[in-house]
């Protein structure tokens, strides 16, 4: 590909492509090349320009080579990528936006007054409805006082001030229109569907394929836990699924042979077979916005409690220029009050500000599904993490495995591959992939496959039970056995390991033991989220007390429980809520989904089981757990932030009706003062809280 470069610093480089515009394709293609470059730390493409600039880390000579390499046609783009893409959104409405104030200066430039008064006139007609409907329903709300500061002008042949009145307002609702709109985009965006492969039913058993292979009436496997990845129809099995994602209904729904099924939905209990009716989940996107900009449980507290404030100032601003008239007789002084409200801006402000921080959020890698959970991770002061795939890697290792009979350990770790493949958990993936690394071909060699939440897995092979999962499942449920002779072994098992142990017909036959390395940055996380606010911070694990109680130690955490089954965490949480605390739970499992909906605000990693990000109300990248620092700090600065403006809406806009009143402002500049002082507080709540 050709280009140019424009500029160059240390680290630092800026190219014009060899064209004049780029299609919205075309960037985002380039921008998605760039990032998936590891020599690249950041790079942002200019569509209208056709510009791109680079961040990187090595030296200027491989970037020119990335970019001579690089040709749009041949780059393979996942759609998701295209689909997640804002750049028209932005293009639109940037448009919108200058397209407005370049009428209106042109209008006041080159256009008679009388056709400008005519034109106000006819636009000022939508708004005066507008405030006589609301009066016809009983109301008297933000859109009264509108129509009455417009009539009144215009009554006083006073058409600029109506004509500015109106410009202003549809600034406002312009820019409200597209900060609501990208925020709802991407909202729905982090609910959307994040899986990309499925068990198929052929002729020749379960075959996992790419989501992008299936077709109408091709028939899928949903196990417990995981996410429904189409539309589609119960023709076997029977199950619990949780569809809160489309109805906002949280108990589970049964689902039987003929019940249908549906995209983006989870299988909270039993195993279904579907026969796939829509793919890729057609028609959930606008379900789920539709969801999202129906319901109100999303909402910040404080956001609702602006908006009924709002409401119920107006009557106050209209009684008080009836008021001043009244008691002055002074027409002017008494528009002086009707002209400034503060309804208008705690309205505006206050909405653009909740959603801003959630596309701030988003940028973050932070998925956040309502304004009330940022204001509750502000009030929060005790902190819940689970311990395997949060506080340690997401990608434990298997380190060993001990045969504890005559089979040899590659073959046991096959068995314990094949039964494991099925189900998401960050263990079970170790154990996979230990499988794939070494070659072995674990093909279906068991029947029907069980799971059972923070215990193990049940199957028969060969004819014979076998089972895998916890010390608890294994020796206490299940009272399998060690064969006399292998104690010694058991009994030196490293304790600084996590352990899976698989039995066959009551005889432990293996321990798969698995590295569960900590997080470089776990402690100085705990340590950062203690400074700025949360008063404990616990740890719970089901793991042996003699691993949890080691991570716990050079983790930091206050508390930690270990052996804690699923509702022992839940349990925990609500008796924490109880007693006063307000509490976060993070977690990346299964055995973690129960906590995650009791506490508070639930956080789940992003790769971790797909029911605990459906059910948690944020979901943050599975990289890095300073987003959780960053998280709190954007929800304390957010509610700082709607704190400092609610004060600047009362102290200005009480000081322009106070000049007013003194016949220091006419009503006209106090108008134009109230909407300038509307926009400029909307337009600093979509800044970014995060430096």
């Amino acid at each position: 590909m050709k280009f140019t470069i424009l500029h160059e610093s240390p680290n630092r480089i800026r190219v014009h492509m060899d064209q004049e515009r780029m299609s919205f394709k075309q960037a985002d293609t380039l921008q998605y090349y760039l990032d998936c470059s590891s020599i690249v730390t950041s790079a942002k493409v200019y569509e209208r320009t056709a510009d791109a600039v680079i961040f990187f880390k090595e030296s200027k000579e491989e970037i020119i080579n990335l970019l001579r390499h690089y040709h749009c046609e041949e780059v393979q783009v996942p759609d998701i990528v295209y689909e997640n893409s804002s750049r028209e959104l932005n293009s639109i409405y940037q448009e919108k936006l200058v397209m407005r104030v370049m009428i209106r200066a042109v209008s006041r430039l080159f256009v008679p007054s009388i056709i400008r008064n005519a034109i106000t006139i006819v636009r000022s007609a939508y708004y005066i409805i507008k405030g006589i409907r609301c009066l016809l329903k009983g109301k008297i709300e933000v859109s009264v006082l509108d129509a009455v500061s417009i009539g009144v002008s215009i009554f006083r042949r006073d058409f600029d001030t109506a004509s500015s009145i109106m410009f202003l307002l549809g600034i406002g609702e312009l820019l409200e229109e597209w900060t609501h709109k990208k925020s709802v985009d991407d909202l729905a965006k982090t609910m959307s569907l994040n899986v990309n492969n499925v068990w198929m039913i052929s002729d020749s058993g379960e075959v996992l394929m790419p989501i992008s292979k299936i077709k109408v009436s091709d028939k899928i496997v949903v196990r417990m836990g995981n996410v429904i990845p189409f539309d589609g129809t119960v023709v076997a099995g029977d199950g619990m699924a949780n569809e809160s994602s489309m109805t906002g209904e949280s108990m589970p729904v049964h689902k039987k042979i003929d019940s249908k099924v549906f995209a983006g939905t989870v299988l909270e209990e039993g195993e279904i077979h579907i026969r796939v009716d829509k793919t890729e989940g057609d028609g959930k996107y606008d379900k789920i916005v539709k969801m999202i900009e129906e319901t109100e449980k999303l909402k910040a507290s404080v956001e609702s409690k602006a908006e009924h404030l709002a409401d119920n100032l107006v009557p106050f601003s209209l009684i008080g220029t009836l008021l001043v008239y009244l008691f002055t007789r002074n027409t002017t002084k008494a528009l002086a009050v009707l002209m400034v409200d503060y309804s208008c801006a705690l309205k505006l402000a206050m909405p653009v500000t909740v959603l801003s921080a959630i596309r701030e959020a988003g940028e973050h890698q932070i998925s956040v599904k309502g304004g009330k959970f940022l204001e509750a991770i502000a009030q929060a002061d005790t902190i819940v993490f689970d311990k395997t795939g949060t506080l340690t890697r997401a990608t434990p290792k298997v380190a060993d495995v001990i045969s504890f009979g005559d089979r040899s350990e590659d073959e046991l770790l096959r068995i314990a591959a094949c039964m494991e493949e099925h189900f998401p958990h960050s263990m079970a993936k170790a154990v996979v992939d230990a499988a794939v690394k070494k070659g072995l071909d674990h093909e279906e060699m068991h029947t029907k496959v069980e799971y059972i939440v923070a215990h193990g897995i049940s199957t028969t092979i060969e004819g014979k039970s076998a089972i895998i999962g916890s010390y608890h499942f294994v020796f206490e449920d299940e009272k399998c056995i060690v064969a006399e002779d292998k104690k010694h072994l058991f009994e030196r098992l490293p304790a600084e390991q996590s352990h899976l142990f698989l039995a066959i017909e009551g005889k432990l036959e293996a321990v798969i033991c698995i590295e569960d390395p900590l997080r470089d940055e776990a402690a100085d996380v705990v340590k950062k989220l203690k400074e700025i606010g949360f008063k404990k911070v616990v740890m719970m694990t089901g793991d042996n007390d003699k691993t949890a109680k080691m991570i716990a130690k050079e983790v930091g955490v206050d508390e930690y429980y270990s052996e804690v089954l699923p509702e022992d965490k839940a349990a925990f949480i609500e008796r924490e809520k109880a007693e006063g605390a307000r509490v976060v739970m993070v977690g990346d499992g299964i055995n973690d989904s129960p906590a995650l909906s009791a506490a508070d605000v639930g956080i789940a990693v992003s790769d971790g089981a797909q029911i605990a990000r459906q059910i948690a109300d944020i979901t943050i990248g599975s990289d890095d757990l300073y987003q959780i620092v960053n998280l709190k700090k954007l929800s304390d600065g957010l509610m700082k932030r709607i704190k400092g403006n609610y004060r600047k809406i009362m102290v200005f806009n009480t000081a322009l009706i106070v000049l007013g009143v003194a016949g220091i402002l006419p009503p006209t500049t106090s108008s134009l003062l109230h909407n300038t002082s509307t926009l400029v507080i909307g337009l600093s709540g979509m800044k970014d809280i995060l430096e």
